[in-house]
């Protein structure tokens, strides 16, 4: 296995075991007998525990803007790109009942610890929030896009935690329909806004 293999597997199995028992309760030698590596070659890649979860981090930013990227592309229109930021909860629904959300789960944690990369773990909530706004005003709600952003963003990370607490995936598919109702909800208040300016214009162009 190549250097850069050998490190992007180590990166790999630090993600997993960071999510699934969290960054403080992982050490070293977790993460070397999930890679079956020599103390030594670990330790030619990462000086430190804080140097993977930087690695980690990264990875997660890039993961996080090409899957955005995928859904710009596959999306037919903001509605359905929205869509496919609530219906995460389905797709990775097994994961969240047993160890909730990755995103927020090492943000609280590396907070609780004071850590000097939970801002930079903050990010990847951030990149959300950036699109998800930007998908709302493009839905025609730019007046409150940033809080439609983050209504969902905070409903989508409460689900998840209730989730974990409750292992109920049930809660999890009624509350996936329920945001989906509520986004429709927002595509025709929308759409009636925009009707009734399109009608005021006409009436002041007499």
């Amino acid at each position: 296995m190549s250097d850069s293999a050998t490190r992007d597997h180590i990166v790999e199995a630090a993600d997993r075991l960071f999510y699934r028992q969290g960054y403080q309760h992982t050490s070293f030698s977790h993460i070397a007998d999930v890679v079956q590596i020599s103390r030594g070659n670990f330790y030619f890649h990462f000086k430190s525990k804080d140097q993977i979860l930087d690695a980690v981090i990264d990875v997660r930013l890039a993961n996080t803007r090409k899957m955005l990227k995928e859904w710009e592309a596959e999306g037919t229109d903001p509605e359905d790109r929205i869509r496919s930021f609530i219906h995460i909860l389905i797709e990775n629904r097994a994961d969240i009942k047993r160890y909730g959300c990755p995103v927020s789960t090492l943000c609280t944690e590396l907070a609780k610890l004071n850590h000097a990369s939970q801002a930079e773990a903050g990010k990847l909530l951030t990149l959300f929030r950036t699109w998800l706004r930007r998908q709302f005003t493009l839905l025609g709600r730019a007046a409150d896009a940033d809080a439609l952003a983050m209504h969902l963003l905070a409903r989508s990370q409460g689900v998840a935690t209730l989730a974990n607490a409750f292992h109920d995936e049930k809660f999890i598919r009624q509350e996936v329909k329920q945001m989906c109702d509520w986004l429709r909800s927002c595509t025709e208040g929308a759409a009636r806004v925009a009707q009734d300016e399109h009608g005021a214009g006409r009436r002041e162009g007499r």
